[in-house]
């Protein structure tokens, strides 16, 4: 389970928008002081934005981010599942086997 968001999406779309909007583009240090979230934060904030606008290639799009998490959910159920199925089989395979005592 992920850790609880420690700022609102609001917030978080806010100081994008603000940092988008500003010319010149203010200092993120400066930026992030005065709406009370920490400079690192911000900074990761506006490197996401930016990659979901086309703007940077050295991060996944939050969509793409998204669609990975699903698969791998996914491919992690399936996992358990055919674990499950291989456990059954051989279970079934053995008890169908002629050579077996049968009590």
């Amino acid at each position: 389970m992920a850790a609880p968001k420690k700022y609102p999406d609001e917030l978080r779309e806010r100081a994008v928008r603000l940092y988008r909007e500003s010319d010149p583009k203010p200092v993120i240090r400066r930026l992030a002081e005065q709406l009370g979230v920490h400079h690192e934060a911000l900074r990761n904030w506006i490197r996401q934005d930016q990659a979901d606008h086309g703007e940077r290639h050295d991060r996944p799009t939050s969509a793409e981010t998204e669609e990975l998490r699903r698969l791998r959910r996914e491919n992690a159920e399936l996992r358990r599942a055919n674990e499950i199925l291989k456990a059954a089989s051989a279970f079934f395979a053995q008890e169908m086997d002629p050579t077996r005592k049968k009590w």
